[in-house]
């Protein structure tokens, strides 16, 4: 993909840093050992001690030791082993209820239905209008079976950040575990571990310039926690499977190269196109004003489709992501959109656009302009309505 195609998806997936590939490289082709060959020969060895460093960089960032880092495959898996490891672990011991936010993403919301099907109870715990979570319905929702509750730091479609502080205070006054999906926010936003009251934090390198196929769950010393699939005993006996040292070097180094300059970048790209896109006509801002992510900007148009804005776009060069159901393998609306009160039209007609490290200022003028003109020529031609 050249520069003639400007990328603005960068919360599904980031274009992987060549500083982070030469990192890799070594261990793709040289040492190339799992790291469960330690006792039998060199290579093993130093296979381990890649792995071992990658996890003490990464922890570090989030304030934690290494022994409470595991490596995933990604955050799906790292939100399922949090949720179904935890119902394992206290399901008959202290209860079988868990509390979600209603506009999570999708690893939550179904590990949260699957174990419903186990016979769980799941509350979903409302948001306002802005994607913040009703901190008076998550304390009445916690009752004294409530194993865990699951509340992401940032939102994945409209980049809504929620008071961990605050969640995290309810789950301690209650005596139950917080989960955090911080896949979105992780590097961008910070946390420390060793503050904010959390047990449990997903995170994932393919968001951060890093490779995919490679994530990580911070798990409080003392968590109860089980194995949830079966296999081996590598990752402190929680994750089995041979270990992806390439990758998880690869996740340490791109955690290390994120930088706050480069998201202060970031925000003002988000800033300036959110402004321009605003002086459209029958427009307005998914997501919380001042508590959002420094790089997700979503807008909804009124009469217009967000599947058409994005192919058109496409035609034009510009890849964004869109809440419309026709770009939902369920055929269903945004579930976000409407979680925080929207109706259809304004998740159909959501449009997000995400900044990245290799997006340039550029970019903000030539998508803000080429949205400018097809919004106005997908509303002469639309049946929704006129301005």
């Amino acid at each position: 993909m050249g520069r003639e195609y400007i990328y603005l998806d960068n919360a599904a997936a980031t274009r992987l840093d060549e500083r982070v590939l030469e990192a890799m490289r070594p261990y793709l082709f040289d040492t190339y050992a799992v790291a469960t060959s330690q006792f039998g020969y060199s290579p093993g060895i130093d296979a381990r001690d890649a792995l071992d460093d990658a996890r003490a960089r990464i922890a570090a960032v989030l304030g934690a030791t290494p022994e409470e880092f595991i490596f995933t495959s990604g955050s799906t898996e790292s939100s399922n082993l949090a949720l179904k490891g935890v119902a394992l672990a206290l399901g008959e011991k202290k209860g079988r209820h868990i509390v979600a936010g209603a506009i999570e993403d999708f690893a939550v919301l179904h590990s949260a239905r699957a174990l419903e099907r186990q016979g769980f109870g799941v509350t979903r715990v409302r948001v306002d209008e802005d994607g913040r979570v009703d901190l008076a319905h998550l304390r009445e929702s916690i009752t004294p079976e409530t194993i865990l509750v699951s509340i992401q730091a940032a939102n994945q479609e409209i980049g809504t950040l929620q008071d961990l502080q605050a969640i995290g205070e309810i789950c301690q006054e209650k005596d139950t575990l917080l989960h955090t999906d911080a896949t979105h926010s992780f590097t961008r936003v910070p946390l420390d571990v060793r503050a904010a009251p959390v047990a449990l934090v997903t995170v994932s390198a393919h968001t951060v310039h890093g490779p995919k196929g490679v994530g990580g769950l911070y798990v409080r010393e003392g968590t109860p926690i089980r194995k949830w699939m079966d296999g081996g005993f590598q990752e402190f006996d929680l994750r089995p499977g041979a270990e992806n040292i390439p990758g998880a070097v690869g996740f340490a180094r791109a955690v290390e190269l994120v930088t706050p300059e480069e998201t202060a970048r970031l925000r003002g790209m988000r800033d300036r196109l959110t402004e321009r896109l605003l002086e459209i006509s029958h427009t307005r801002v998914n997501g919380h004003a001042v508590h959002r992510l420094p790089h997700n900007a979503n807008i909804s148009f009124r009469f217009v489709e967000g599947e058409s804005l994005l192919l058109h776009l496409d035609l034009r060069g510009f890849a964004v992501s869109t809440g419309s159901a026709c770009f939902s393998r369920s055929l269903e609306a945004s579930h976000v959109i409407l979680g925080i009160g929207g109706n259809h039209e304004r998740a159909h007609g959501s449009v997000r656009f995400t900044f990245g490290r290799f997006n340039e200022e550029g970019d903000v003028d030539s998508v803000a302009e080429a949205v400018t003109e097809i919004v106005r020529e997908l509303r002469r031609i639309s049946p929704l309505g006129k301005e």
